[in-house]
């Protein structure tokens, strides 16, 4: 395939999924650190708290990259490890200190991404991202991440994924801090972009440059030609998609009742939220399709996935094989997110990374040192076909993220679902990388060269 040669491979995690040592190192609770401490929220009674040990075993951890032959590593900070309580503990900076100077010294340019859904306790107790004061102590904290890191960190993702937090950690409370506040969880979004604007100056202000965003997209299918469904997509598309990235792109909100559903001085606040960005981070694992609510009720493989009384519903995609996750898989779905940025922003549009990308598969025990994982390279594989198939059509994507690094703990679904290049046996913390560790480390190396 003919990547740029100067395309950018790399590796993804998150602080709470894979470091462990919850309270070590002058960490401090973190909402998902209540939430896992709460009866029925995760699969099994599970918890990060000890995860694959990566604050332990990083320096290994490393070492598998480098091997692997990845170009950056793209890991979260811990906010609760570094502002734990609303004062600066120096030994979680020192950490990162750490990881990044190994990164740097392997060849492997460290990518940061400063909220990763981690927030600290103290700060939902007094209202979380509900509050305007939350995004002004997120740039606080990335001030500090950006003056002790900025010489080294090569990428600069202030939020990943806030459609998330909101949908499920405010809206419907499957994740962290566990609300169930439906619409009402709106002004979740306003100032977790307001925090990202903040944020962007900050770690300008501290000399980072390359600073980018990790959102969640993917395209919407409307589940027939008909008005209603085509509508009910539409406006599906504006709720997941266009509403996370138009502010930031457009300085404007996609709809009207959109903008007069958020806090603040809005007109104000979109000037700092559109401050320009060096680039545009795709989070892509499935298309999704919808149409107008049943009146029958809602399918109960996909019921519960949003707020009640919307003008749409998701449905079940049929005909395409599944992650063992249940996640259809369906490559062209990038192609087709990544053609979408082009038709609706134009020269508007920053260069473009895919920040993650992956799969999640009930892989076997290791045998002889050996994780046969065919799927994951069959899913890797026609997802980079797709892609190439995008940058060929003239789209500007500068990188791809595997997640991920290592197997790691999957929020809700606990550590059933592996989605790592790299096995972890969780009683012993034993690495072993997969067959598509090597599948993509030959790859990386063919495509290079």
């Amino acid at each position: 395939m003919p990547f740029p040669p100067e395309f950018l491979w790399g590796a993804a995690s998150s602080a709470y999924q894979v470091e462990g040592a919850v309270t070590e190192g002058g960490r401090g609770v973190s909402v998902w650190d209540t939430f896992c401490a709460e009866p029925g929220r995760i699969r099994d009674g599970q918890s990060g708290a000890v995860a694959a040990d990566h604050y332990h075993r990083y320096r290994e951890d490393v070492a598998l990259l480098r091997d692997l032959g990845v170009g950056a590593y793209r890991f979260s900070v811990a906010w609760p490890r570094v502002v734990p309580d609303g004062t600066v503990h120096s030994e979680g900076l020192d950490f990162y200190d750490r990881l990044v100077d190994e990164l740097c010294a392997a060849g492997i340019a460290p990518a940061a991404t400063l909220f990763h859904w981690d927030t600290p306790q103290y700060l939902e107790d007094n209202g979380g991202w509900l509050t305007r004061d939350t995004a002004h102590r997120f740039a606080d904290y990335a001030s500090v991440v950006g003056q002790r890191l900025g010489d080294r960190v090569r990428l600069w993702m202030p939020l990943n994924e806030p459609v998330v937090v909101t949908m499920f950690g405010y809206a419907l409370g499957n994740h962290a801090p566990g609300r169930n506040l439906g619409l009402a969880a709106l002004p979740t979004v306003h100032h977790q972009l307001l925090g990202h604007g903040l944020a962007v100056g900050a770690l300008r202000a501290a000399g980072c440059s390359n600073i980018g965003v990790a959102n969640h997209h993917g395209a919407v299918w409307a589940a027939s030609e008909s008005e209603a469904d085509t509508m009910a997509a539409r406006s599906y598309a504006t709720l997941v998609n266009w509403l996370f990235a138009d502010p930031l792109l457009l300085g404007r909100y996609p709809a009207p009742e959109l903008a007069a559903a958020m806090p603040g001085p809005v007109v104000e606040d979109l000037k700092v939220i559109s401050t320009p960005l060096d680039w545009y981070g795709i989070n892509y694992y499935q298309p999704t399709l919808v149409g107008a609510p049943s009146k029958n009720g809602s399918d109960p493989a996909v019921a519960g996935l949003l707020p009640p009384d919307l003008p749409f519903e998701p449905r079940r995609l049929s005909g395409y094989p599944t992650t063992d996750f249940g996640w259809p898989v369906i490559p062209e779905g990038l192609r087709e997110t990544v053609a979408m940025f082009a038709d609706r922003y134009g020269d508007a549009t920053p260069p473009l990374y895919i920040t993650e990308s992956g799969c999640s598969y009930h892989d076997p025990d290791p045998v002889d040192g050996r994780v046969p994982d065919p799927a994951r390279i069959a899913y890797h594989e026609a997802h980079l076909r797709a892609l190439e198939q995008a940058i060929t059509g003239g789209a500007d994507v500068r990188g791809y993220f595997v997640w991920a690094a290592t197997d790691n703990f999957e929020w809700a679904a606990g550590y059933r679902e592996r989605f790592g290049l790299v096995h972890i046996d969780y009683a012993t913390q034993k690495r072993t990388p997969k067959d598509s560790y090597y599948w993509y480390r030959d790859f990386i190396r063919d495509t290079i060269h």
